[in-house]
């Protein structure tokens, strides 16, 4: 199947991914745009796997103060290499954790990180496994996912503080 050069940069465009990468995804899926995302969403969560095992030693702190300055949060994201922490993509991302942390007061960032015997749901107490407050249909999880496939290199969301008037 001919794939048009409009397709591939439709695609390129909602997923961030490489031409070929987009081409590849667009021809699997008969020129469907909305199953060639599928495909690379699903192409990036494996690739996600792939980079857990590498060492994050670099990054940036982010915070985040809402409007009225009565709630905010502060977050450690972590990647591999300085030069990727400088990159907007990085920055967006750790600056949306922030607001997510303002935003639902998570307690742990995994669910690994609950005590044994605390009947808490994870999906309320945990940042990872929260639904990202910009887009409920991913977690934000998912959001770390996407921006690894998207540059490559794996990152950690280390630890976060949440700071709100009167608490």
């Amino acid at each position: 199947m001919q794939i048009s050069v409009e397709s591939i940069k439709e695609l390129r465009g909602l997923t961030g991914a490489g031409i070929m990468d987009s081409k590849n995804a667009l021809q699997a899926s008969n020129g469907d745009i909305a199953k060639a995302e599928e495909i690379l969403r699903e192409k990036g969560m494996a690739s996600a796997m792939k980079k857990s095992a590498r060492a994050t030693n670099e990054g940036l702190v982010e915070s985040y103060i809402h409007s009225g300055g009565r709630i905010g949060a502060i977050v450690e994201a972590n990647c591999e290499t300085d030069f990727v922490a400088r990159t907007d993509d990085f920055k967006a991302l750790a600056h949306d954790i922030a607001m997510q942390v303002a935003a639902m007061d998570p307690k742990y960032v995994d669910a690994a990180d609950i005590p044994d015997g605390a009947d808490e749901n994870p999906e309320q107490v945990c940042l990872l496994q929260q639904a990202f407050i910009k887009d409920p249909s991913k977690t934000v999880q998912d959001l770390v996912n996407e921006v690894v496939a998207k540059i490559g290199e794996n990152i950690k969301v280390r630890r976060f503080s949440r700071f709100a008037l009167g608490e």
